[in-house]
């Protein structure tokens, strides 16, 4: 991996070179190791929160946690593109459009004890803003290559605080093209719920039933790209404690090593039924 700035990531892209980078303000990496029709993004992944923050935060380290996605980059790390966010949702959230991108309150809690300057508030804003930079120059170079592409938009949520039974896994479709893409939706539905987890874990799966898909990564590229189909994916925290933060690393692996055969598998079929 190597340490790029804003400019020259996106010109490796227009260039289509492959490369494994981190961004120069360390706010996402990327890696390409070979242009395919199809990326992995985590954008939530990130737990980087900015020392300048840190004492006017008033919600604590574990609070962050327990809000993020931890170990959803991990989840999908085999494959040739990944774009992940390495900063917390707390500084700014890359799911949201950037006048909603940085809080004044997360999940019912005031986020600050004095108000952020517009300085402080900027400096998020501007790693946000790079970052959509770049999601549009690796679509525009991935739809001029292939037409058709499908992003797998990786996210967790915490199952717990539900009061009812929910899915393993919730697909949220609300703002994609249900008619045109139901078999890929359908199909990524089904490959979920027949992955085999460990400890004794189900996995079930459905769609629209915790999370609609109601996020900005999703609605920004499906209103950008007229051809690229993007899956917003949420996993229940199975794969840890989310009431204490310990990881499960052999949950963890069971994703990985199952999806890395099965995102392959479920985009070659999306490209040979939309070519």
């Amino acid at each position: 991996m190597v340490k790029l700035s804003l400019e020259e990531i996106i010109s490796k892209i227009q260039s289509e070179e492959c490369f494994h980078a981190v961004a120069d303000d360390y706010s996402f990496t990327l890696k390409v190791e070979e242009y395919v029709p199809y990326a992995c993004a985590a954008i939530h992944d990130g737990h980087q929160f900015r020392k300048e923050l840190w004492n006017n935060c008033l919600h604590s380290e574990y609070d962050r946690w327990y809000e993020e996605d931890p170990e959803t980059k991990r989840m999908v790390q085999s494959h040739p593109i990944v774009i992940a966010g390495c900063d917390s949702r707390f500084e700014y959230d890359l799911n949201r459009p950037s006048d909603e991108a940085v809080f004044e309150t997360a999940w019912g809690k005031q986020l600050w004890q004095s108000p952020l300057s517009h300085e402080q508030k900027q400096r998020s804003l501007d790693k946000h803003n790079n970052f959509y930079k770049v999601v549009t120059a690796l679509i525009e170079k991935l739809e001029a290559k292939f037409t058709n592409v499908i992003v797998y938009d990786m996210h967790s949520y915490n199952w717990k605080r539900w009061d009812r039974e929910v899915p393993t896994w919730n697909l949220g479709t609300k703002n994609i093209d249900n008619e045109r893409f139901e078999v890929d939706i359908q199909s990524w539905k089904t490959i979920l719920k027949d992955l085999k987890l460990p400890n004794g874990i189900r996995s079930t799966s459905a769609i629209n039933n915790t999370f609609y898909g109601n996020g900005y990564f999703l609605k920004f590229i499906t209103k950008s790209f007229e051809n690229t189909l993007v899956l917003a994916t949420e996993i229940a925290k199975v794969y840890c404690d989310e009431l204490s933060g310990v990881i499960y690393p052999e949950v963890v692996d069971a994703v990985e090593r199952q999806l890395k055969l099965k995102i392959k598998e479920h985009a070659k079929s999306f490209v040979e039924r939309h070519a």
